[in-house]
């Protein structure tokens, strides 16, 4: 894995954590930090796949759909996670009044679906490199 992929991953597993540590507290950052965590992942995956960073949201998740278009292991729900998340971060970021609020149960479902995500993509990370060849 490339260093940059392997800093992004890095930052998705903080964001998780933070995300757990907050869900009790602060549910809304929590949601958020969820969707930061998936964010992350797939940005390693964009980067160690063709060397590139997304530079929008909405590019990220173009891109998470092309790289794993044909992959079987991609099921429905983390292939639209990255749009549904966005709408937790939206709401924790820009929203006040009511409705404003994230509840802690969609936001620990939030947590449980970004580990699944960062998982599913450290497992594509490592099988693209599983049977390299050591460099002499």
């Amino acid at each position: 894995m490339t260093p940059e992929a392997d800093r992004y991953l890095l930052k998705a597993r903080e964001f998780l954590l933070k995300a757990r540590e907050m869900l009790e507290h602060w549910p809304d950052e929590a949601g958020r930090a969820s969707y930061l965590a998936a964010f992350h992942a797939v940005q390693a995956l964009i980067f160690e796949r063709t060397g590139n960073v997304a530079k929008t949201h909405s590019g990220v998740r173009a891109q998470f759909g092309k790289l794993v278009k044909a992959d079987p292991g991609c099921d429905a729900e983390l292939r639209s996670f990255l749009g549904r998340a966005y709408n937790l971060k939206a709401t924790a970021d820009y929203e006040t009044g009511p409705g404003a609020e994230i509840a802690p149960e969609r936001a620990a479902l939030a947590i449980r679906t970004a580990s699944l995500y960062v998982s599913y993509v450290a497992g594509l990370l490592a099988d693209d490199h599983c049977g390299d060849e050591p460099e002499a």
